[in-house]
Protein backbone atom coordinates (compact mmCIF):
# COMPACT_ATOMS: atom_id res chain seq x y z
CA UNK A 1 0.00 0.00 0.00
CA UNK A 2 1.96 3.48 -1.34
CA UNK A 3 2.97 5.37 1.89
CA UNK A 4 2.56 2.59 4.32
CA UNK A 5 5.74 1.02 5.75
CA UNK A 6 4.90 -2.39 7.06
CA UNK A 7 7.15 -4.20 9.52
CA UNK A 8 8.23 -7.53 8.19
CA UNK A 9 6.83 -9.09 11.53
CA UNK A 10 4.94 -8.96 14.45
CA UNK A 11 4.76 -9.52 18.05
CA UNK A 12 1.44 -10.43 19.07
CA UNK A 13 -0.10 -11.53 21.99
CA UNK A 14 -3.69 -13.25 22.19
CA UNK A 15 -5.99 -10.24 23.05
CA UNK A 16 -3.14 -7.72 21.91
CA UNK A 17 -4.45 -4.33 19.55
CA UNK A 18 -2.88 -4.30 16.39
CA UNK A 19 -3.25 -0.84 16.24
CA UNK A 20 0.02 0.91 14.99
CA UNK A 21 0.65 5.02 16.03
CA UNK A 22 3.24 4.55 13.34
CA UNK A 23 0.93 3.67 10.47
CA UNK A 24 -2.72 5.50 11.89
CA UNK A 25 -3.38 8.57 10.20
CA UNK A 26 -6.43 10.58 10.12
CA UNK A 27 -7.90 11.03 5.96
CA UNK A 28 -6.67 13.76 3.98
CA UNK A 29 -8.69 16.49 3.93
CA UNK A 30 -10.29 15.12 0.43
CA UNK A 31 -11.21 12.12 1.63
CA UNK A 32 -12.91 13.25 4.46
CA UNK A 33 -15.94 13.01 1.87
CA UNK A 34 -15.52 9.39 1.29
CA UNK A 35 -14.91 8.59 5.23
CA UNK A 36 -17.55 10.94 6.68
CA UNK A 37 -18.23 14.22 8.99
CA UNK A 38 -16.76 12.94 11.61
CA UNK A 39 -13.37 11.34 9.75
CA UNK A 40 -11.24 13.99 10.64
CA UNK A 41 -11.28 13.35 14.49
CA UNK A 42 -10.15 9.57 14.07
CA UNK A 43 -6.90 8.44 13.17
CA UNK A 44 -7.83 5.11 11.26
CA UNK A 45 -5.22 1.83 10.95
CA UNK A 46 -4.07 1.91 7.50
CA UNK A 47 -4.69 -2.13 7.46
CA UNK A 48 -8.47 -1.88 7.55
CA UNK A 49 -8.46 -0.11 4.41
CA UNK A 50 -6.11 -2.50 2.97
CA UNK A 51 -8.14 -5.22 4.15
CA UNK A 52 -10.92 -3.40 1.72
CA UNK A 53 -8.36 -3.59 -0.84
CA UNK A 54 -8.00 -7.38 -0.56
CA UNK A 55 -11.35 -8.22 -0.46
CA UNK A 56 -12.36 -6.18 -3.33
CA UNK A 57 -9.92 -7.75 -5.40
CA UNK A 58 -10.91 -11.03 -4.57
CA UNK A 59 -14.68 -10.44 -4.72
CA UNK A 60 -17.18 -12.34 -7.00
CA UNK A 61 -19.85 -11.13 -9.22
CA UNK A 62 -22.29 -12.59 -7.24
CA UNK A 63 -22.77 -14.30 -3.37
CA UNK A 64 -20.92 -17.74 -2.64
CA UNK A 65 -22.44 -17.30 0.60
CA UNK A 66 -18.81 -17.13 2.15
CA UNK A 67 -19.28 -13.74 3.16
CA UNK A 68 -17.57 -14.25 6.87
CA UNK A 69 -14.78 -16.13 5.67
CA UNK A 70 -13.88 -13.85 2.94
CA UNK A 71 -13.65 -11.19 5.65
CA UNK A 72 -11.77 -13.37 7.73
CA UNK A 73 -9.26 -13.80 5.07
CA UNK A 74 -8.63 -10.03 3.99
CA UNK A 75 -8.38 -9.07 7.73
CA UNK A 76 -5.44 -11.63 8.22
CA UNK A 77 -3.77 -10.70 4.97
CA UNK A 78 -3.90 -7.49 5.19
CA UNK A 79 -2.39 -8.04 8.96
CA UNK A 80 -5.40 -6.49 10.85
CA UNK A 81 -5.59 -9.82 13.14
CA UNK A 82 -2.90 -12.22 13.52
CA UNK A 83 -4.83 -15.25 13.31
CA UNK A 84 -7.61 -16.49 11.71
CA UNK A 85 -10.98 -15.43 13.56
CA UNK A 86 -12.63 -18.82 14.97
CA UNK A 87 -16.55 -17.99 14.86
CA UNK A 88 -18.53 -19.39 12.72
CA UNK A 89 -21.52 -17.31 11.97
CA UNK A 90 -21.19 -14.19 10.52
CA UNK A 91 -23.16 -12.64 13.12
CA UNK A 92 -21.01 -13.24 16.05
CA UNK A 93 -17.98 -11.26 14.14
CA UNK A 94 -18.54 -8.32 16.05
CA UNK A 95 -17.91 -10.03 19.47
CA UNK A 96 -14.96 -11.79 18.42
CA UNK A 97 -13.49 -8.87 16.80
CA UNK A 98 -13.41 -6.57 19.95
CA UNK A 99 -12.69 -9.57 22.21
CA UNK A 100 -9.95 -10.84 21.00
CA UNK A 101 -8.74 -8.39 18.20
CA UNK A 102 -8.80 -5.02 19.88
CA UNK A 103 -12.03 -3.66 17.47
CA UNK A 104 -14.18 -1.25 18.53
CA UNK A 105 -17.70 -0.73 18.12
CA UNK A 106 -19.21 2.42 16.41
CA UNK A 107 -22.13 4.20 17.07
CA UNK A 108 -23.18 4.12 13.42
CA UNK A 109 -26.41 3.54 12.46
CA UNK A 110 -26.01 3.64 8.66
CA UNK A 111 -24.23 1.38 6.48
CA UNK A 112 -23.50 4.36 4.58
CA UNK A 113 -22.44 6.65 7.05
CA UNK A 114 -19.40 3.52 8.25
CA UNK A 115 -15.93 4.67 7.22
CA UNK A 116 -13.79 3.02 4.52
CA UNK A 117 -12.64 -0.28 5.97
CA UNK A 118 -15.23 -0.74 9.03
CA UNK A 119 -16.33 -4.16 9.43
CA UNK A 120 -20.18 -4.32 9.17
CA UNK A 121 -22.11 -7.06 10.91
CA UNK A 122 -25.65 -8.09 10.70
CA UNK A 123 -28.56 -10.23 11.97
CA UNK A 124 -31.57 -11.78 10.69
CA UNK A 125 -32.28 -15.61 10.20
CA UNK A 126 -29.50 -17.74 9.58
CA UNK A 127 -25.86 -16.93 9.67
CA UNK A 128 -26.16 -13.66 9.12
CA UNK A 129 -23.77 -11.26 7.38
CA UNK A 130 -20.39 -9.48 7.84
CA UNK A 131 -19.12 -6.92 5.03
CA UNK A 132 -16.26 -3.96 4.57
CA UNK A 133 -17.25 -0.85 3.56
CA UNK A 134 -15.07 0.11 0.76
CA UNK A 135 -14.50 4.14 -1.20
CA UNK A 136 -17.17 2.64 -3.60
CA UNK A 137 -19.93 0.26 -1.27
CA UNK A 138 -19.50 -2.59 0.34
CA UNK A 139 -17.64 -6.28 0.06
CA UNK A 140 -17.69 -9.90 1.44
CA UNK A 141 -17.34 -12.87 -1.01
CA UNK A 142 -18.84 -10.22 -3.48
CA UNK A 143 -19.01 -6.46 -4.59
CA UNK A 144 -22.49 -4.15 -4.17
CA UNK A 145 -23.29 -0.51 -3.96
CA UNK A 146 -25.91 -0.56 -1.55
CA UNK A 147 -25.18 -2.07 2.36
CA UNK A 148 -26.96 -5.70 3.09
CA UNK A 149 -30.90 -5.38 3.58
CA UNK A 150 -30.01 -7.81 6.95
CA UNK A 151 -30.73 -5.66 10.56
CA UNK A 152 -27.25 -3.82 11.19
CA UNK A 153 -25.73 -5.12 14.61
CA UNK A 154 -22.48 -3.20 14.80
CA UNK A 155 -19.63 -1.63 12.78
CA UNK A 156 -16.75 -1.84 14.21
CA UNK A 157 -13.07 -0.37 13.59
CA UNK A 158 -9.22 -0.27 14.74
CA UNK A 159 -8.61 3.41 15.48
CA UNK A 160 -6.79 4.75 18.86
Amino acid sequence: MPGVSRASSYSYSYYSSLYDVHTARTPAPELQRIFGPKSSSIRYDARMIHAAEIAAERAHRHSTERCWHSVKSALLDAQVVPTLPTTEYAKEAGTELQQKFGFTRIQVTSPFDAPVGAVLVYGGRGAGHVEIRTATGFVSDFLSLTPSPRPLLGVYVKRS
